[in-house]
């Protein structure tokens, strides 16, 4: 079995999975099981913050010179708009800022059908890489 270099990551532990990566968006899927559910059953917000953020970093981590740069989430903030039980949910990220030592990111989080499950927006800084 292929192990990904994020596998024993949070990545790894909410079977986040990256799609797409271009300069203009990037997308990720996690299921909706155990390990996102809140004690009630639905999709955890933390965990949709999670997915949200993996997005946004690493679209940035994909525009910057990453032999010398890191990209970190400086700040984010979701609205929770659906609960969902089962299933998998889709993050789409697209940026709206690209800049030298930042990036802010809008991502929204749907489902199968579509239906908008969260909508966020997360800022990551672009640091230089200590030596």
């Amino acid at each position: 079995m292929n192990q990904k270099p994020y596998d024993k990551t949070i990545m790894g532990a909410l079977g986040i999975e990256m799609g797409e990566a271009t300069a203009d968006r990037v997308t990720a899927t996690m299921p909706v099981h155990d390990a996102t559910h809140q004690p009630i059953g639905l999709l955890h917000g933390g965990a949709s913050v999670v997915l949200a953020e993996t997005v946004a970093s690493f679209g940035t981590w994909n525009l910057i010179d990453q032999e010398n740069e890191i990209a970190v989430g400086l700040e984010i903030n979701a609205n929770h708009i659906r609960g969902k039980q089962e299933g998998v949910v889709t993050a789409i990220g697209t940026p709206l800022h690209k800049g030298r030592t930042t990036m802010i990111w809008d991502i929204k989080i749907i489902d199968e059908e579509e239906k908008l499950i969260c909508v966020s927006r997360c800022t990551v800084a672009i640091v230089k890489k200590s030596r």
